[in-house]
């Protein structure tokens, strides 16, 4: 059975851990750890940036996601942003990310969020279905960015 509980001070170690997992795994990118627990233990700190929430099983963490927030002023609420989405390998494909969505969907209800938004990877096809599987579609944005921490090498990221 998987169970979804916001995360706790306690849980830094394993957020670090899996955020490190997931940047390695999607974007061949290996995070600076002290600044990564820093930024994390800085979230898990003030509710006012971001929330956490764990996947576990058996007590056993096995994903989590983070939610931060967008004000818009057009629909006079918040967008909430899912960030850091992962799911340990072994347990793909049984449930986790659609537990950790719902429990998303039920504290939205409970909340003034106008929306969902998320980052995905053009080319991670299985997360784009599962997505679509939510009802988390595409828009007409294009993301763009100008990083001041990550560097990337520009030849690796064209037609991206």
């Amino acid at each position: 059975m998987i169970k979804i509980r916001r995360a706790l001070p306690g849980d830094l170690e394993t957020i670090v851990d899996f955020n490190s997992r997931l940047a390695a795994e999607s974007e061949g990118v290996e995070l600076d750890r002290g600044r990564l627990r820093s930024g994390v233990a800085n979230g898990l700190a003030d509710r006012r940036r971001a929330f956490y929430l764990i996947a576990e099983s058996e007590a056993e963490p096995i994903g989590q996601l983070m939610v931060t927030y967008e004000w818009s002023d057009w629909r006079d609420g918040e967008f909430w942003w899912l960030q850091s989405v992962f799911v340990r390998p072994e347990f793909r494909r049984q449930g986790v990310l659609k537990a950790l969505y719902a429990r998303v969907l039920e504290l939205a209800e409970e909340s003034n969020v106008c929306g969902i938004r998320l980052y995905v990877e053009r080319e991670n096809a299985a997360a784009i279905a599962a997505y679509e599987n939510f009802g988390i579609t595409s828009t007409v944005f294009e993301m763009r960015e100008h990083d001041f921490v990550i560097r990337r090498d520009p030849k690796q990221t064209q037609g991206q």
